[in-house]
């Protein structure tokens, strides 16, 4: 019979047990400190926990102390044995051993000597023990219950060690306290399969949203997926720098979840954004490439010409060179019309000049036509990529809505954040950026890491329709300059070199022909961060 103290000393070990097992979220974590909370409560040598999966129980963890057994759990071994089936072929309940027993009956068994044992099966037990010179004696097996009175499980103890190593049987009060823990541990596992199921569940809605982004546009679908890992490796190797002024910065898993959830869903107003514009992969493109309009008035203008020296208004010399002078036109605004990182004023200057050019088209009204009009000047001279204002503007709106949406949702306490973070990627350093304007002292860690992630994912990504991916010394180029310039976070982008972050996700993503060498020490000059 246990004192007082004992039974005091016990019962606030159970109690701790349960806040710590309350605490947990990793499954394979909980179940390992159910069964050690278990063994070291009664002070047993060994144990096994079993978990029901379907018309089974599944061996999760094993230890054997006295061996030095050491199955599941964290150890990373999956234990060899086999499912103990519950019911057999023809339907009837496998009530040949005790685990099964109890997971069938939702009985508790508090055997005294397995070898004296009647009605169950214990021949693998006694195999082990003669292959591995144990003596399996005292066992008690409990089911685990939970609070919707399943049975999710049964925790197996074996030999209760008295205090000079001998074997003794597993008392009364062992017994309720076992049954205690065991109904705590599956209240506790079951919770915390509910709140995976709801955590992957939620990843899986936000998978669905950006599917549906991809099925709009192939273009995007492959950065919704990009960004949110090359954010995580940035502010992973972020938190590990020991240097620099992140020294102090340290992410828990709440943290890392967080920012993984934000990543995800950094992109998700692209689903309001016009297909027409996301994927506008030249200059003249709406819903058909209009650089096919232009090719057709510079056939208008050859028959012109060509009727000019038929008429004898131009001699053959002239019409030769207004026909070379045609082509090399046509042949400068289908380049024109391909986009890229910069265009020349004076090709810009070219471009109103041919669209000053007379042709016979006309309008409704039979008055002539420009050659190109305002708006086809206006996208040819489109000064980078492909987009004009108007259009950009489109674009740059699908941050707001990102917003609103995030901003709408009843986000739980560990996940506050997450508008924040999503919504930040598009700000810069020296509050020039959208939708806000904010600078970088208004922006968390996490924004700023995701704005660097979001920029070189861009650069790189060889599935634009209006660009090939970059290369890694080309895309570290233009994001050090941007570094200088004070639009992504100088600190970061130190991290980001230094750490060669770079270098890794290029390993996962790019092109083969897209991984050149790069000199780490010059992009760090040409953003600054070093003396030249």
């Amino acid at each position: 019979m246990q004192s007082a103290d004992q039974l005091m000393q016990r019962l606030e070990m159970l109690n701790a047990i349960g806040i710590a097992l309350s605490s947990e979220r990793n499954i394979g974590n909980l179940v390992e400190l159910i069964l050690l909370a278990a063994k070291n409560l009664v002070n047993a040598d060994a144990g096994t926990l079993y978990l029901v999966e379907g018309d089974t129980l599944k061996f999760e963890i094993v230890r054997t102390d006295s061996l030095g057994i050491a199955l599941g759990g964290s150890t990373g071994r999956v234990p060899p044995m086999p499912p103990i089936p519950l019911h057999l072929g023809d339907g009837v309940p496998n009530t040949s051993t005790v685990v099964g027993c109890a997971a069938l009956l939702g009985e508790t068994f508090n055997i005294p000597d397995a070898y004296q044992a009647v009605g169950f099966d214990f021949s693998g037990t006694k195999r082990f023990d003669a292959a591995n010179g144990y003596h399996s004696k005292s066992f008690l097996t409990v089911p685990m219950r939970n609070h919707e009175n399943e049975i999710i499980g049964v925790l197996q103890l074996i030999n209760k060690l008295a205090p000079d190593r001998s074997i003794e049987d597993f008392s009364t009060d062992d017994q309720r306290l076992v049954e205690s823990l065991a109904s705590q541990a599956a209240i506790a596992l079951t919770n915390r399969h509910l709140i995976n199921q709801l955590e992957n569940l939620f990843e899986a809605l936000i998978n669905l949203i950006n599917t549906a982004i991809d099925d709009k546009s192939p273009y995007t679908g492959g950065h919704c997926e990009r960004v949110p890992v090359l954010t995580m490796m940035l502010a992973e190797a972020t938190s590990k720098a020991n240097w620099g002024p992140f020294k102090s910065f340290h992410m828990t898993e709440k943290d890392r979840y967080e920012l993984k959830i934000a990543g995800l869903l950094h992109d998700c107003g692209k689903i309001t954004t016009p297909v027409h514009v996301v994927d506008k992969s030249t200059k003249l493109e709406t819903i058909f490439d209009r650089i096919a309009l232009v090719d057709t008035r510079f056939e208008v203008l050859k028959r012109d010409a060509e009727i000019a020296h038929l008429k004898g208004e131009l001699d053959a010399e002239a019409y030769a060179a207004r026909l070379a002078q045609y082509a090399d036109d046509k042949a400068f605004l289908r380049r024109t019309n391909q986009g890229g990182e910069f265009m020349r004023p004076e090709d810009q200057t070219r471009v109103r000049a041919i669209g000053a050019y007379v042709w016979s088209g006309t309008d409704a009204n039979g008055q002539s036509l420009p050659f190109l009009s305002e708006d086809e000047i206006e996208s040819l001279s489109i000064a980078r990529g492909t987009l004009t204002q108007a259009e950009r503007q489109i674009i740059n709106h699908h941050i707001d809505v990102t917003i609103r949406l995030l901003e709408a949702l009843p986000w739980p306490k560990h996940l506050t954040n997450v508008p924040e973070y999503a919504g930040g990627h598009h700000e810069r350093m020296d509050g020039k950026g959208y939708p806000r304007g904010l600078t970088r002292e208004q922006m968390s860690v996490q924004a700023r890491t995701m704005g660097i992630a979001d920029i070189f994912e861009a650069l790189t990504a060889r599935d634009r329709p209006y660009k090939p991916g970059k290369t890694l010394s080309e895309s570290l180029g233009i994001l050090a300059r941007m570094c200088k310039e004070q639009h992504v976070d100088p600190d970061l982008f130190e991290i980001f070199v230094r750490e060669r972050v770079y270098q890794r996700y290029a390993e996962m993503f790019l092109e083969p022909a897209q991984i050149d060498v790069v000199d780490d020490v010059a992009v760090l000059r040409l953003a600054g961060l070093m003396e030249q």
